[in-house]
């Protein structure tokens, strides 16, 4: 599955920084000045995942294929960016591209780096990049209206379908409130995703904090988080900073590095990983001599879908999976006395897939 995540945010707010340490490179120029930035930089990256190790070391796997999410950078954007301030709109289209949002808020306090709207406050940076989502969001909702209208009319099936989901969106929108609010019926979700609305994307906020706040964070993070829970949207401290200077370490200074600091693993860690529950997504491993290799679903897949993500023949022609439970195959040092044991299950096409199954898959 390919999976982005649009980061966003006012300049000078760290947003190039931390996707500097998250992909470990230096490809956005993190500079103190707006529009550093001026194309959008895209970063894959692994989603931290320790139990494959285990199980590499347990089957003796010659390579490790995590699972990937692929970051996207986005210009600094400032108020009236829907209507063309800063850098425009252009990259607001980058957006769309995107399966989720992470909003970053400044949550620090540097007179040496400036702040577009020269006052440190989250909840209003927030605020205003919201309100530049919605409104691009009404724009392109309101231009489209009147010919969908036209169609829906005509008897068209499907403008019927749209004109219900787009005004279902321009209730809350118009009232301040960000698409995502609408709950869709799942039949109605792949339309609904046509109409690629900013707004309806899930949503993380980041807060950048301090290196002293990167453990617990700070009042400033407490507020972001505050807001977070209001806007059913997740949230996670970082310190941009810090992660950026782990990036560039070997895994043994990393370790020196967070002890001294008295950090159990680097911020990034946790910002990966809730960008993955964020898009409702779960791993399941195949394990071989080989390689050991996670393999992103969503929560809720069954074992013909699990299959159809490493190949969709896989899925057209599933017969049955193979199945062991992480703890199972750990406990039993592998597949052979986990199968010994019994606790290798033969699963049919109604199996719903667990978070850390191994498994293998017979098809025709």
């Amino acid at each position: 599955m390919a999976l982005k995540v649009a980061i966003v945010g006012l300049p000078n707010v760290g947003k190039s920084t931390l996707f500097n340490a998250l992909t470990k490179t230096a490809a956005a120029q993190a500079a103190n000045y707006p529009f550093c930035t001026i194309e959008p930089n895209t970063g894959d990256v692994a989603v931290p995942e320790p139990r494959l190790e285990v199980l590499a070391g347990i089957a003796g796997s010659k390579e490790i294929i995590p699972s990937r999410i692929t970051f996207v950078d986005i210009a600094g954007l400032v108020r009236g960016a829907s209507k063309g301030e800063g850098l425009g709109n252009q990259f607001l289209a980058n957006i769309r591209d995107c399966d989720a949002v992470a909003f970053v808020a400044r949550c620090f306090v540097d007179d040496d780096i400036t702040h577009v709207e020269n006052r440190i406050d989250p909840i209003s940076d927030l605020e205003i990049i919201e309100t530049e989502l919605m409104l691009a969001d009404l724009e392109s909702l309101e231009k489209r209206v009147v010919n969908v209208e036209k169609k829906a009319k005509g008897g068209d099936k499907e403008a019927q379908t749209t004109l219900r989901l787009i005004n279902l969106a321009l209730t809350p929108l118009r009232a301040g409130k960000p698409a995502r609010v609408v709950k869709v019926d799942k039949e109605d979700e792949k339309a609904w995703h046509m109409l690629q609305l900013l707004t309806s994307l899930p949503a993380l906020y980041v807060s950048n904090v301090d290196e002293n706040s990167a453990d617990k964070g700070n009042e400033l993070s407490d507020l972001v988080a505050a807001r977070a829970a209001e806007d059913d949207a997740k949230a996670v401290v970082i310190s941009a900073k810090i992660d950026s200077e782990l990036a560039v370490l070997d895994a043994e200074e990393q370790a020196e590095f967070l002890e001294s600091l008295g950090l159990a693993e680097p911020g990034l860690n946790r910002l990966i990983r809730e960008a993955y529950a964020l898009l409702g997504l779960q791993s399941y491993f195949t394990v071989g001599p080989k390689e050991a290799r996670a393999w992103t679903i969503p929560i809720g897949a069954t074992a013909p879908q699990a299959a159809g993500v490493i190949h969709t023949d896989f899925e057209k022609g599933f017969i049955r999976a193979e199945t062991i439970a992480f703890e199972d195959f750990v406990a039993l040092k592998g597949e052979a006395r986990a199968r010994e044991a019994g606790k290798l299950r033969a699963e049919g096409k109604s199996y719903v897939v667990k978070d850390g199954d191994v498994m293998n898959f017979l098809f025709n």
